[in-house]
């Protein structure tokens, strides 16, 4: 259970605020962190959102006013050093902010993590995790909602939707439940276009991410009996399509649209290691396979982000690695 009463008595007696959240920000990090703001803002506080990577073009919309700033170390790890609070938010093991990790780390502030993922990192002095939540948006939801800190308004509901809407992969992920499609419900009445969102976050993507999905559609390979699907993308595929990191979130889930499969691998090759995003069906703890290489996150989504190692040597260790997880099945 979180308690929304202390997230709250942390607001109202702190002044400012930083908030930060994972590399690579998807719509529920970045919603999560917007919708945040409006609250400080309701409230006359003095706010920074400053994350470790750049915001994905097609989720730009939701950053109208550009209050989201690039870390820059000569730039903001004063301003990290000299805030009340930081919010870590959709996060809850500090490596996932990368070059911000030592400054982060470093500060005196009281650092309040707020995320729905599983195996929690104790870094900081306040932890609201709850896994049954759909998204971390979703817990922002229940902070306004069950507090009444501030007032739901437009800026809020659609930082909110955007977040639920895209980390319940539309609404067709196991948390969603009755009680989230209330909730949901109560958004959309602050003029919030489910049309217009979801055209903004999956219908705007840019021609090289089309090319790039073309070679990692062409990618896949099976294993494990079939009930093992795997796709590759490699630095050259990037070079060749023009394309850029965040242009690759959401690939992986096709391999689980294949009959038969019960996990899905990506397997994303950087210019200092690999990135693997685990997928499952079922009742298949993909998290713990993923945390069988230094990975986490949900039972049927989860990843790993490996530094100095060799793709080929890593992807055969996952893949002996899956099929004991799927020789039962």
């Amino acid at each position: 259970m979180i308690n929304f009463e202390k997230i709250k008595e942390l607001i109202l007696t702190n002044d400012s605020f930083l908030l930060t959240t994972h590399v690579n920000p998807d719509a529920d990090a970045l919603g999560s962190e917007l919708a945040l703001v409006e609250i400080l803002k309701k409230l006359n506080k003095t706010f920074y959102i400053v994350n470790h990577s750049k915001t994905p073009y097609n989720l730009e919309f939701l950053d109208e006013k550009n209050v989201i700033t690039q870390y820059d170390a000569g730039v903001h790890n004063e301003i990290i050093s000299q805030v009340d609070i930081i919010f870590f938010l959709d996060l809850n093991q500090l490596y996932r902010t990368v070059k911000m990790s030592k400054a982060l780390e470093n500060s005196n502030a009281t650092k309040v993590c707020i995320d729905h993922h599983t195996d929690a990192e104790n870094f900081t002095e306040y932890l609201f995790v709850d896994p049954n939540y759909s998204s971390t948006g979703e817990i922002i939801f229940d902070l306004v909602d069950k507090t009444k800190l501030v007032e739901f308004d437009h800026n809020i509901a659609l930082q909110l939707y955007a977040a639920i809407m895209t980390d319940t992969g539309s609404f067709k992920f196991e948390r969603t439940t009755p009680a989230l499609h209330r909730k949901v419900a109560k958004l959309l009445e602050y003029d919030i276009s489910p049309i217009k969102v979801y055209d903004q976050i999956y219908g705007q993507y840019y021609f090289s991410r089309i090319k790039l999905l073309g070679l990692a559609l062409d990618s896949i390979e099976l294993a494990g009996d079939g009930k093992i699907a795997h796709m590759t993308i490699t630095r050259k595929n990037l070079k060749d399509t023009g394309a850029i990191e965040a242009d690759v979130d959401g690939f992986v889930n096709y391999c689980l649209s294949i009959k038969g499969v019960k996990i899905g691998l990506l397997f994303f090759e950087l210019d200092d290691g690999v990135k693997v995003s685990f997928r499952s069906k079922g009742n298949i703890e993909v998290n713990k396979l993923a945390g069988m290489f230094n990975g986490g996150g949900h039972v049927n989504a989860s990843g790993t982000r490996l530094f100095d190692v060799s793709l080929a040597k890593l992807k055969d260790e996952i893949l002996s690695a899956a099929n004991d997880f799927v020789k039962n099945i």
